[in-house]
């Protein structure tokens, strides 16, 4: 018994020796995991303060150790821009970037520069950037150049974007694809230029280069709207001609909106019932030519089949759905339906538009035209207030030139109205110079002075 207790004894003593050592472990376990978490969050903390005091050099703020900026808030922030089109903007961010310690020159960024400068009609600013790109040893190939081509055909620089596709073609691996010659033709068509557009279809058959779907529906919609409808027809032919090229939903809705906004209301539907017959599946915008069409011919019972149709089948409307609807109500003067529509635009969370707003206040002038209601000055107050909210600018400027149609004169209340207006969108310019006729002691023949914006 003796020798039992006393071998008891000594296990409870190992078992408490190994149950300090345990603990001790533990401890020392928890101790590491505690430094390291403050190490953690202090590197997080000097992450993020060094992201925002990226942020505040790029936004002009500062102008400390700006050779040692973070690579991912750089990014992000010419990334930005560059999608906002904001050119100027990015373009100083470029600049910052190439400042930076780490900074090595990519084709990619400066693709996407040319492409922005591009849309945002900066063509000279594209040849800039296309020069950088070569002294800086970058690899050019044919997407660079498509892009400056698009940037000179985008500004109907039409001399300029032919030489550079002269360029291309005597460029090792950077001669033009069907690519290429779709956006040359696509820029000479938003001015209507279909000599030009012969040229380079004759220039792509001699090179053996055949058009694709994106050529064919960019020919079928510019014929559309030019009311070419013969060519119109010829192009489709050709399309369905050709192998591996058929026609999709965006060939589809091209040929209806010709029809339909020409008033050829049959043909329209012939053409969607053989659209469909081949198995093409219509989308929303589909949908939307439609009541568009119905509406403008004031087909109201097929407007509304659609309708009925775009329920039953689960299709969400869109702002413009609501914006062809409301329009089409307007013009029958149905004010209730556009007042319901309106709730119901704001009930599905959908924000009225410029094209919204008008067509409200549309109807409504349309209503006073055919009643003894006489307009003053405050109820045009009230239109460019609205339109200013909206940041229908145009139209605001156009309530203006409508008062005077109806010997209205503005006063303090219209232009602080378009005061207000411009001043939300940074407008300086705008609002200086209305500012100036406030405090001027012309306000009484304000009307002779309006000013040329």
């Amino acid at each position: 018994m003796a020798a039992l207790l006393s071998v008891n004894g000594k296990e409870a003593k190992r078992s408490v020796i190994v149950d300090w050592t345990k603990l001790k472990v533990r401890e020392e376990k928890e101790r590491k995991e505690e430094v390291n978490r403050k190490i953690a969050s202090q590197k997080a903390i000097s992450v993020i303060l060094r992201r925002e005091a990226t942020k505040a050099i790029i936004e002009k703020k500062k102008a400390t150790n700006s050779k040692k900026l973070l690579p991912r808030t750089v990014l992000e922030a010419l990334h930005e821009r560059i999608t906002a089109l904001r050119w100027e903007s990015a373009l100083k961010v470029f600049e910052l970037m190439r400042e930076q310690l780490w900074y090595k020159p990519n084709s990619a960024v400066y693709v996407k520069l040319i492409v922005m400068v591009g849309k945002c009609k900066q063509p000279e600013k594209a040849r800039e950037l296309f020069q950088s790109m070569i002294d800086e040893g970058c690899f050019v190939n044919r997407e660079s150049y498509t892009a400056l081509l698009s940037a000179y055909g985008r500004s109907a620089l039409f001399e300029e974007a032919f030489s550079i596709l002269e360029d291309m073609k005597n460029t090792l691996d950077c001669e033009p694809d069907v690519h290429t010659y779709s956006i040359l033709i696509k820029s000479c068509l938003q001015v209507y230029d279909f000599k030009k557009v012969q040229l380079l279809l004759s220039d792509m058959a001699s090179q053996g280069i055949r058009p694709n779907v994106v050529t064919y529906n960019t020919l079928i919609d510019a014929y559309g709207k030019a009311k070419m409808f013969e060519e119109m027809e010829a192009t489709l032919v050709g399309m369905l001609d050709q192998q591996n090229c058929e026609p999709d939903v965006w060939t589809m809705n091209s040929t209806l909106r010709a029809f339909g906004a020409s008033g050829q209301i049959e043909m329209m539907e012939k053409c969607y019932e053989k659209f469909e017959s081949a198995g093409i599946e219509p989308n929303i915008k589909t949908f939307n030519i439609l009541l568009d069409s119905y509406g403008k011919s004031e087909n109201y019972q097929k407007m509304g089949a659609v309708m009925e149709y775009m329920q039953k089948y689960h299709y969400s409307w869109t702002i413009v759905t609501y914006n062809v609807v409301i329009d089409a109500f307007g013009r029958a003067g149905d004010l209730k339906q556009m007042e319901y529509l309106f709730r119901l635009m704001r009930t599905d969370s959908i924000k009225p538009s410029c094209v919204t707003l008008c067509s409200l206040i549309e109807s409504v002038l349309r209503l006073i035209e055919n009643s003894d209601i006489t307009l003053d000055t405050v109820f045009f107050n009230c239109l460019v207030d609205a339109y200013g909210r909206m940041g229908c600018f145009a139209e605001m400027k156009g309530v203006l030139e409508l008062m005077e149609s109806k010997g209205c004169k503005p006063d303090k209340v219209t232009y602080m109205s378009m005061i207000n207006a411009y001043s939300s969108k940074g407008m300086r310019n705008h609002v200086k110079e209305l500012q100036n006729l406030l405090d001027s002691e012309e306000m009484p023949r304000l009307r002779k002075t309006k000013p040329d914006f």
